[in-house]
């Protein structure tokens, strides 16, 4: 199936740069808001005049959307063209999320929100360099169902430091008691250029994390979300378009600071800064910062990395036999396709190394 075609689009604006965060995000550069958006809406403009393809799903995310006025960042949206069903995903802080806020964006054609919860332990939220209170999380939920919003993600990150099982195990049981459709559990990864990166004795433990997923994934399976790639779990019916698009190395448009694109094999990525964004825009220029193209091997073997880590799997002849016979309990045999078990998602990255260029 065709996976259609996404925007991407950046806000770079955050109260407080997180730990753990390589994103392109700014805590001094609020004042820009206003021109921003602005430049936002001309860049998006003037790729719609170029046949920008209607697109099947948007993602929001940054940064913090949720800091830049509700209403404002509506009329960003509103300049993107949206096929029938279109996905529209914003990402919020659950210490801004309202009411008025939510319905705002419900109007302005957003459908799925996405939580960044991280943790309901207090002590684990500072680790991660977390400043949002955790009560707000059950609140920020409320809104967003009041709303109307019919689907929805949390999101939550396991193996920060000082974090036990049973602080984890208390995460997964407030998560789950809010019955969200879907669900994304990510282990804490040390980035470069990071305030994490700089201290080793915060880095997480390989075992310690393996635990905690398999936890995290017995809890979630308990409650009827079904795991359909390593780190997401949804309940039938509200799988996230947008991932699934970069899965299938799919077509997509980026726009803002150090947002990404693809279209048919060449990616490229806008210039860092908002400033430097703003700047190009409004000078007629494009904000493309650099670029790459992929040739047809290169691309083939990325889209089996990204597809070994999805329910649905690869192509039979994806690993050589040898390598099915020997990994036989990382791997299972389904119909033509080739899956992870559960033991082969705690060692995906390793039994990717095995792919043979076939699809």
């Amino acid at each position: 199936m065709h996976p259609g075609f996404g925007v991407y689009i950046h806000i770079p604006f955050c109260a407080k740069k997180c730990d753990y965060c390589a994103f392109a995000t700014f805590t001094d550069r609020h004042q820009l808001t206003t021109d921003y958006l602005a430049a936002l809406r001309t860049h998006i403009k003037r790729s719609v005049a170029s046949a920008m393809p209607r697109a099947t799903s948007v993602f929001i995310g940054g940064g913090t959307p949720t800091l830049v006025p509700a209403a404002e960042l509506m009329s960003v949206l509103a300049e993107i063209p949206l096929a029938e069903g279109c996905e529209v995903t914003v990402e919020c802080n659950p210490d801004d999320i309202t009411l008025e806020m939510m319905q705002t964006y419900r109007a302005g054609g957003v459908n799925r929100i996405s939580i960044g919860v991280q943790s309901t332990v207090d002590h684990v939220l500072k680790s991660l360099g977390r400043t949002h209170n955790p009560e707000n999380v059950q609140r920020s939920v409320s809104c967003v169902r009041e709303a109307g919003f019919e689907t929805f993600n949390l999101d939550i990150i396991y193996g920060a430091a000082g974090e036990t099982l049973d602080d984890w195990s208390r995460t997964l049981r407030d998560v789950v008691a809010l019955d969200p459709p879907h669900v994304s559990a990510y282990g804490l990864t040390v980035e470069a250029n990071t305030a994490l990166a700089t201290q080793p004795d915060r880095h997480p433990d390989d075992d310690d994390q393996a635990d905690k997923y398999l936890l995290c994934d017995d809890a979630l399976s308990a409650h009827g979300l079904q795991n359909y790639e390593i780190s997401n779990w949804a309940k039938p019916g509200h799988e996230c378009k947008h991932n699934s698009l970069y899965w299938q190395q799919g077509n997509y448009e980026g726009f803002g600071s150090a947002a990404h694109a693809h279209l048919n094999g060449r990616r490229w990525w806008n210039v860092r800064t908002p400033d430097r964004y703003i700047e190009l825009v409004n000078a007629g220029e494009s904000p493309e910062s650099s670029s790459e193209t992929l040739d047809a091997e290169t691309s083939k073997r990325e889209m089996l990395q990204l597809l070994v880590r999805t329910r649905e799997g690869v192509p039979l002849g994806s690993f050589s036999e040898a390598d099915l016979d020997e990994m036989s309990e990382l791997l299972d045999r389904q119909d033509d396709r080739i899956v992870l078990t559960r033991a082969g998602r705690l060692l995906a990255n390793e039994v990717a190394l095995r792919l043979i260029d076939a699809i």
